[in-house]
């Protein structure tokens, strides 16, 4: 990783990624302390249903996207998966339908608020202020804000880009930090939305834009699902910090509990780092390769999980 996005991983960032497992811990004692009185609001009606809807992206691999059949796939959709297992414990009922809705970066937040997803199974940053309005899930991935240009462009960094055309992907934490780094530095950029990572690619790819910022493994994984290594290239300095998390209702602690639990026994089972592997480092079931490492603080995040549901044990 860049030295801007590490030193935030090693001060706040590390310690973002802490409250949201501490968030957790506390969620599993009142789950506790409450589980006798029945099931909560949002486990109710899963049960009811006898389903759990999960959010998807369409192109956010390998986090979330449609292999050849149109069926969603991903990392962030296996862990969602390990969750309504759990669910399916926690409720009695061990055959849960799921039901697969597709949402994008800009409807996202309100598809949770709005009870039309239990889950969420993208690649959404976990942020302070998002913290105020939905809940999430221990961390499962650190990006950071990149851009995608082509080729032979002459463009190494942001600064290039002055007076120039930039996309984002619209309800991003991106165009917050575009928005910012415009600002801080003058640049006078024309910054443009799309609706999805895929249009954000191919305004670039149509010459329609310069410049493509998101978070760094998005790009590269919309480079090798395109076969476009040898036209594009990810550039620049960090522009963000962007742990991810799995997204659902603020104020359900017993749903809170389950999705720990889920994420403990991920753990204990020494499972997260070869699921890491499956997604991130072998060849996607679509058939390209991202040969992205895991980073140490990642790792460093999954063995605290791990010893944590060694000590529960």
């Amino acid at each position: 990783m860049g030295q801007t996005l590490a030193r935030s991983l090693t001060s706040g960032g590390l310690l973002l990624a802490a409250s949201l497992l501490a968030t957790s811990w506390f969620a599993t004692s009142t789950s506790a302390q409450t589980g006798g009185e029945g099931l909560s609001p949002a486990l109710s009606a899963i049960k009811k249903a006898h389903t759990v809807r999960l959010g998807y992206r369409e192109s956010s691999p390998p986090f979330s996207f449609l292999d050849q059949s149109g069926r969603p796939i991903g990392y962030s959709l296996e862990l969602c998966e390990a969750i309504v297992e759990e669910i399916g414990v926690e409720v009695d009922d061990p055959n849960l339908r799921i039901d697969y809705v597709k949402v994008t970066s800009d409807d996202r937040i309100d598809a949770v608020l709005q009870n039309k997803i239990d889950l969420e199974c993208g690649s959404t940053t976990a942020n302070a202020e998002r913290g105020k309005r939905v809940a999430f899930s221990p961390l499962i991935f650190v990006a950071g804000t990149k851009l995608m240009v082509p080729k032979g462009a002459g463009i190494s960094g942001v600064a290039d880009l002055k007076g120039r055309t930039i996309v984002v992907t619209k309800g991003t934490t991106n165009e917050q930090a575009i928005h910012a780094v415009d600002k801080k530095l003058s640049l006078g950029l024309n910054i443009v939305t799309a609706p999805d990572h895929e249009q954000s690619f191919q305004m670039v790819n149509d010459g329609k834009a310069d410049a493509f910022a998101t978070d760094d493994i998005l790009l590269h994984g919309l480079i090798a699902r395109h076969k476009a290594q040898e036209y594009f290239r990810v550039v620049g300095d960090y522009l963000s910090y962007d742990p991810y998390g799995i997204m659902f209702r603020k104020g359900e602690p017993q749903l809170s509990a389950v999705v720990e639990r889920a994420f403990r026994k991920l753990g204990s089972n020494r499972d997260l780092v070869p699921l890491y592997n499956k997604w991130f480092t072998a060849r996607l079931p679509t058939g390209e390769r991202l040969n992205v490492p895991i980073s140490l603080q990642l790792e460093e995040a999954f063995k605290a999980m791990d010893d944590s549901a060694s000590a529960n044990n």
